[in-house]
């Protein structure tokens, strides 16, 4: 019996060392495209069993072209770069990682927000420049009793949660999609996201990108947030309007922001973000550790196999 092909359109990883670990079973031919443009792509996944593939694109044209594959297994949470329905359509089993770095990025999200109320990066660039004061950075407030507003209840913001309540903080969502059943579950109250604004000292971004989410943080919405109130996002750069955000800056009515997504990366050097002391800017790492790196490629690989050796995958892609 031959052994399955299996293609690699792209990689962002150091090595797949976890994910060969995770096919070994299968004894396969793993072959690597020279790029991710569609020529190169189907040069090495025309005839293959399998496709991994990290961000290249993955059209409707380009899967009525291939001639046997039966999986697809994205390294990473969604699959906007492939047309599910085509794949569905064709008998391809496509394949994510729903779990990926939920750990990370709900611990990216608290401690950016920690920083942010404590003034941590400004405290240290101050003693760093010689300069021992207190008075420099006050006022805190104290976290026990404050409000954090999560805009979106998905799995990352499910995990923010009982991280702020440990820090005493009351926790409010707003979620359309959730139902009350999950929200009484967690413990978290639900309101619009009107209230959520008028209520929350601190706000944590947790939306997906979608067209009518697109710029939900603009002006209006920052006009309705608590004066002195703190924003912080770690889900997607163009849910917040930066312009909007740098006006609600500088005209003292917003407290803060701390950031891990832009809506163009890499930031502009010259971004009216940079320079601000109530700004914490991070280059989109909220998602990483070594482990999570690491478990992201073998639940990957690990699905693939199974639908190459007739198992049911753990984490198919439903309609």
């Amino acid at each position: 019996m031959s052994k399955p092909l299996i293609a690699v359109t792209d990689s962002v990883f150091p090595n797949l060392d976890p994910a060969m670990a995770a096919l070994a079973r299968l004894d396969p031919e793993v072959r690597m495209a020279k790029s991710s443009s569609t020529d190169d792509i189907l040069a090495v996944a025309r005839d293959a069993d399998a496709i991994l593939v990290t961000y290249a694109k993955l059209p409707g044209d380009l899967l009525r072209r291939l001639t046997q594959c039966k999986a697809i297994g994205r390294f990473g949470l969604g699959v906007d770069n492939i047309d599910v329905p085509v794949a569905r359509e064709r008998g391809i089993v496509v394949t994510y990682v729903p779990d990926y770095c939920l750990r990370e990025v709900s611990d990216h999200a608290m401690a950016l927000l920690l920083a942010l109320v404590r003034k941590i990066p400004f405290s240290n660039k101050l003693v760093q420049s010689g300069r021992w004061e207190m008075p420099a950075v006050v006022p805190i407030r104290r976290l026990e009793g404050s409000v954090l507003g999560l805009v979106g209840f998905g799995n990352i913001p499910r995990a923010v949660a009982p991280k702020a309540k440990a820090f005493g903080m009351r926790v409010v969502t707003h979620d359309p999609y959730v139902s009350p059943d999950v929200l009484a579950a967690a413990g978290i109250e639900g309101v619009s996201f009107e209230r959520l604004l008028e209520v929350s000292d601190y706000v944590s971004v947790h939306a997906p990108l979608l067209p009518a989410t697109r710029g939900l943080f603009n002006a209006q919405a920052f006009a309705k947030m608590k004066k002195g109130a703190l924003i912080v996002n770690t889900a997607r750069g163009p849910l917040i309007d930066e312009a909007a955000l740098v006006a609600a800056l500088d005209s003292g009515h917003l407290g803060g922001a701390a950031l891990d997504v832009v809506a163009t990366e890499p930031l502009a050097k010259n971004s009216p973000l940079i320079g601000r002391d109530n700004v914490i800017l991070t280059p989109h790492t909220a998602f990483y550790s070594v482990e999570a790196l690491e478990e992201l490629q073998t639940k990957c690989a690990s699905d693939v196999a199974r639908v190459l050796s007739g198992e049911a995958p753990v984490y198919p892609v439903r309609a």
